[in-house]
């Protein structure tokens, strides 16, 4: 049995175990399984779980694991889609993989002519202070920056854009901390009615927050929708998906930045263009 952490993993010590799980889960998978499975396998406890990165919406943890997951792209063990799934790029057995190779051919390739020579150069040595996507800590600090009605409009807009019809903000207090109400279509054929809360701030949603919004829901519909720029405690995970309760999608910082880029809403994406000589092609004449 493996011992439970005491102190937050550092990236390096990270890196065994997302190929770990991303072998469990069958050699792919989304950011949030990776994590589920990464936490599952090292058995953190709660206190290390909610240890708050600065300046992001994600935990330290988490914020950890992105490098992890960056470093092994860069080493060629991993790939990742638009989509935000994650694949070994070959079957491997992870103990056959030695952390601080990992780390060195990364450096060295960051500290080479040719890495950092194109606009989209990334500076990955893997300090502490440096996020992997330093856009995503932009914007955690510019949704923070929001007033609450600014927020909710956001949040709004959204909604609509992911196909929810008849989105409505209510923002009334004493209402259970329900801030709206939409209709959710799927393949344009079913329909059901969502309420949702939306808290714009750094800390991690608990279980009991969750709880108080099932009872505000109570009677009104049978789907809710948490958004939060901040995180949910490990807890309040399990309590949004309890049998016999219904059941409350949740969506954290990280998860709510990355929809608003596949949406394209508040970022631009400007396309580099690349272009390297084939040196094979040529040598087939």
């Amino acid at each position: 049995m493996k011992r439970q952490q005491t102190a937050v993993p550092a990236y390096d010590d990270l890196l065994i175990p997302t190929l770990e799980a991303l072998t469990a889960l069958g050699g792919s998978g989304t950011i949030d399984e990776i994590y589920q499975t990464v936490i599952e396998q090292l058995k953190l406890p709660d206190d290390i779980l909610e240890v708050q990165h600065t300046d992001t919406g994600q935990t330290e943890v988490e914020y950890r694991l992105a490098w992890s997951r960056t470093y092994l792209k860069k080493f060629g063990l991993l790939q990742n889609s638009s989509r935000g799934v994650w694949t070994l790029t070959k079957p491997i057995d992870p103990k056959s993989v030695r952390p601080k190779d990992v780390v060195q051919f990364v450096r060295e390739l960051d500290r080479s002519p040719k890495a950092n020579s194109g606009e989209d150069a990334q500076d990955a040595r893997g300090t502490e202070e440096d996020a992997p996507d330093d856009w995503t800590a932009k914007m955690h600090k510019r949704l923070l920056a929001l007033s609450p009605a600014a927020f909710e409009r956001l949040v709004k807009r959204l909604l609509r854009e992911s196909g929810f019809i008849q989105v409505e903000v209510t923002g009334q207090s004493g209402d259970g901390g329900i801030d709206g109400i939409g209709i959710a279509r799927l393949s344009g054929f079913l329909s059901f009615h969502v309420l949702f809360q939306c808290k714009r701030y750094q800390g991690a949603v608990t279980p009991s927050q969750i709880r108080d919004f099932r009872g505000a829901m109570q009677g009104r519909t049978d789907k809710g929708l948490f958004i939060t720029t901040g995180t949910f405690t490990r807890e309040a995970v399990k309590e949004g998906t309890r049998d016999g309760a219904p059941p409350i999608d949740l969506i954290d910082g990280e998860q709510l930045i990355q929809r608003l880029k596949e949406l394209g809403l508040g970022v631009r994406i400007k396309m580099v263009e690349s272009i390297e000589i084939d040196e094979d092609w040529f040598a087939s004449l």
